[in-house]
């Protein structure tokens, strides 16, 4: 592989996130050399990431690596990269539910999937967290559909929707939906709820820390004493949840949880983990919704009554994320047998990208 005749690349939007899409064929195999490659296409380190195809955002530095999947649950695997804005640094202990709207589509437009009539099913294996999702993705006239009128708060115009489906996500990076053992712990004195439905998260009651939960991103990231406060809270966290040394990694996420106020389940407020979300993550809002099912949970003490199946609304940011939980049983003992959310993505640019020389 020549860098210097380009890579093959397709950015895309997913969600509320955007990120550089590749085959797993056009990087290289051996993480070291791929990461170092992804960290110069991107532009990183540099806050503007001004020499690369980031934004210079959290969310705006992600990559999704896909290839055809060898296990017989799926279509294709993907695997989701975090590449820091700030440290040369490319993290691949979580995935992205936002990113994952787009593997989809990009899928099929690299012939990874056939078309198949109107609407194609694509099962994504997660690689981060070996779960399974089901994609269903617009593909009239053999080709992917970007154009329609479905809204999504965080994204400022409409497409087709992509609708996900999650199996098997319960506890899967901590090994357990209740990675403490416990619904709720005490944290350097504050009470949270540690749970991973397919992204640990840890939720905190907004109150329990002096604010309100309905401050701006900026508002937030500007309170110094609340940043310092809840990394002390993340970093103890990540050791109760299996999740060993977290200083350098993106997880678990920091979710500030607070009643509704816009008719919504539960509203909330996220650290990504330093940065505030303008939005939510997919399997992050799926975790919250989670455990506001989960009797006793720190979320379920301020939201609105809920019923497992039906749509849960979270709040956030710039509006609202529906998100449906289905259970096989109830209380502390609930058991997940399937999540789903409807997401769109659209492609931005495909072509050849060029790294910065190493």
């Amino acid at each position: 592989m020549n860098d210097e005749d380009g890579i093959r690349c397709m950015l895309m939007r997913g969600g509320t996130s955007k990120g550089a899409f590749f085959l797993a064929e056009d990087l290289p195999a051996d993480p070291a050399r791929r990461d170092d490659l992804l960290l110069r296409l991107m532009g990183s380190p540099d806050v503007r990431q001004i020499d690369g195809l980031g934004g210079g955002h959290p969310l705006t530095s992600k990559v999704a690596v896909v290839s055809r999947s060898a296990d017989p649950r799926a279509d294709v695997d993907y695997l989701f990269l975090q590449v820091q804005v700030t440290e040369a640094l490319v993290s691949a202990r979580q995935t992205c539910g936002n990113i994952l709207a787009g593997v989809a589509p990009f899928a099929v437009e690299r012939g990874l999937v056939p078309a198949r009539g109107d609407t194609t099913r694509v099962r994504v294996r997660i690689v981060n967290g070996g779960g399974v999702a089901t994609a269903h993705v617009d593909t009239p006239d053999g080709r992917v559909n970007y154009a329609g009128g479905t809204f999504i708060s965080g994204a400022p115009f409409p497409a087709a929707p992509v609708n996900l489906y999650f199996e098997d996500t319960q506890g899967s990076t901590c090994g357990s939906l209740l990675p403490t053992g416990s619904v709720r712990d005490e944290i350097a004195g504050v009470e949270v709820t540690c749970v991973d439905n397919g992204m640990p998260v840890v939720l905190v009651a907004a109150e329990a820390l002096g604010v309100t939960g309905y401050e701006s991103p900026a508002g937030l990231e500007g309170d110094d004493a609340l940043r310092t406060t809840l990394e002390r809270i993340r970093l103890d966290a990540g050791e109760l949840m299996g999740l060993g040394d977290v200083r350098t990694a993106t997880v678990p996420k920091m979710t500030l949880v607070a009643a509704p106020r816009d008719g919504g389940t539960i509203c909330t407020r996220t650290f990504i983990p330093h940065r505030v979300h303008t939005s939510i993550g997919v399997l992050g809002a799926v975790s919250v919704a989670t455990a506001v099912l989960l009797e006793g949970s720190v979320a379920a003490e301020v939201a609105a009554p809920a019923v497992p199946g039906d749509g849960l609304r979270i709040e956030h940011p710039t509006g609202y994320f529906d998100a449906s939980v289905e259970v096989d049983r109830t209380g502390p003992d609930l058991r997940v047998r399937r999540s789903g959310v409807v997401r769109t993505a659209r492609k931005l640019f495909d072509g050849l990208a060029w790294p910065r020389r190493a």
